[in-house]
């Protein structure tokens, strides 16, 4: 009897590693905290660590399938080069999307004149929106974070390992999951990644 040998077929990536490359979101910095290590691909001789492009992919998806299950979304950027991907991305999908400042009590004073009860957060930087990580955390909201080796993640429930600092790199990730989250829903989707590269 011939034994069968079954072959694993590898998982196309959402873009091309060349295209990952490119925008850069593998380029973490020289310095790592501990709850990005398991993130890190290898730290180059110049003590620079490289981020998994693979785990982002795989993690890409995770994220897309819960947000395409989502109604009320909210993404938060207030670091300059996410406040144009973080809005393509808001206007894509149906999502609120807040950039700048983000006022406190937004998510947990119901008196606030923008007050608002999301089901999902995603941002861009928890360091820079650590304001929204609080709230949500207080009001048990789930969080998604795109996060740099520097990031701290104790109250992220889905991490993207990514660099959070290059305009094109956080364009490319907002990008993929804006065709990502409308192909799980049906939609049409016809913007292209350089309508989220900030100027």
């Amino acid at each position: 009897m011939r034994r069968r040998v079954l072959i694993k077929k590898k998982k196309e990536m959402l873009v091309p590693r060349e295209e990952y490359l490119t925008a850069g979101v593998h380029i973490g910095m020289n310095f790592r905290t501990a709850d990005m290590d398991r993130f890190i691909y290898k730290v180059r001789p110049n003590g620079l660590a490289v981020l998994n492009v693979g785990m982002l992919d795989n993690r890409l998806r995770s994220a897309a399938n819960l947000l395409a299950n989502m109604k009320k979304i909210l993404i938060v950027s207030r670091k300059e080069n996410g406040m144009k991907p973080a809005e393509k991305l808001a206007e894509a999908i149906g999502a609120k999307a807040i950039v700048g400042r983000f006022m406190p009590g937004s998510l947990t004073n119901p008196t606030y004149k923008e007050f608002f009860e999301p089901e999902i957060v995603l941002v861009t930087d928890p360091n820079a929106d650590k304001q929204v990580v609080k709230e949500a955390v207080q009001m048990r909201i789930p969080i998604i974070a795109l996060a740099d080796t520097y990031n701290i993640t104790s109250y992220i429930d889905l991490i993207l390992p990514c660099n959070n600092k290059g305009k094109q790199s956080v364009a490319l990730v907002y990008w993929i999951l804006a065709r990502e989250i409308n192909k799980i829903r049906g939609k049409e989707f016809t913007m292209k990644y350089e309508d989220f590269v900030p100027e």
